[in-house]
């Protein structure tokens, strides 16, 4: 007994009619009065009372009848239910955080939603992993260049100017980069993307950056410009 001859066991038993059994499953019917027959033989009991070139269901077909509508159905969910699980992310996904921090909160739960199963491993500015894809998404400032990746920009940010309430062009609405060749910036550390965009800039403008201040924290960077220490070049 296999899974096809109880198809078409099916078919045959709810239309109580071979030639039209045969034409919906696209077999001959002496191919599938064949099959039913071996069927029958297997089982040890007749399925069909025949009458001519007539069938019916008998109490045997019936209750068998019964039995494998439930098998086949039960079967089909089984089937389902993998595909969707093959289709629903369950693992870890690696994101490596090099710039937008502040976008994941919304991300994480926006996907969480639809795949409450999967789990997050966050990395920042690891140096090793930027030589191969070891994540399964990046966030950066600028596109990766590295084989196997795909660069999707998600959003456009502007650079400004901070500086002190006291500054010399604290009241200006803009301000010529070059302007700022003699003043002392505030900088996060070299290595890290945005102070790479930000020396590329004044370099452009015709000057290096005179570095009077690094750290780590874009938080703190700012608390010092506030105090005066410094001007700064950052996203909003």
């Amino acid at each position: 007994m296999d899974l096809l001859s109880l198809r078409y066991f099916q078919t045959v038993a709810k239309l109580e009619n071979m030639t039209l059994a045969a034409e919906i499953l696209q077999i001959s019917q002496p191919a599938i009065s064949k099959m039913i027959k071996n069927l029958e033989g297997e089982l040890n009991v007749k399925l069909f009372d025949r009458t001519g070139k007539y069938i019916r269901l008998n109490e045997y077909g019936k209750r068998f009848l019964v039995k494998v509508d439930l098998a086949l159905q039960t079967l089909e969910e089984g089937k389902t239910e993998l595909l969707d699980l093959s289709e629903r992310p369950t693992g870890t996904v690696v994101i490596f955080i090099q710039a937008g921090s502040y976008l994941l909160p919304d991300m994480i739960t926006l996907f969480r939603q639809k795949y409450p199963e999967a789990q997050f491993k966050l990395l920042q500015q690891d140096q090793e992993i930027s030589r191969y894809p070891a994540f399964d998404l990046c966030i950066s400032s600028t596109p990766l260049k590295i084989p196997g990746t795909v660069s999707t920009p998600v959003l456009t940010e502007e650079i400004l100017l901070a500086v002190p309430n006291e500054h010399r062009l604290a009241t200006r609405k803009s301000v010529r980069l070059n302007e700022l060749a003699e003043d002392g910036f505030i900088s996060l550390k070299i290595g890290k993307l945005l102070r790479e965009t930000t020396d590329s800039l004044c370099h452009a403008a015709g000057f290096a950056p005179r570095i009077i201040y690094e750290c780590d924290e874009p938080s703190m960077v700012r608390s010092l410009v506030r105090s005066g220490l410094g001007v700064l070049l950052s996203p909003l």
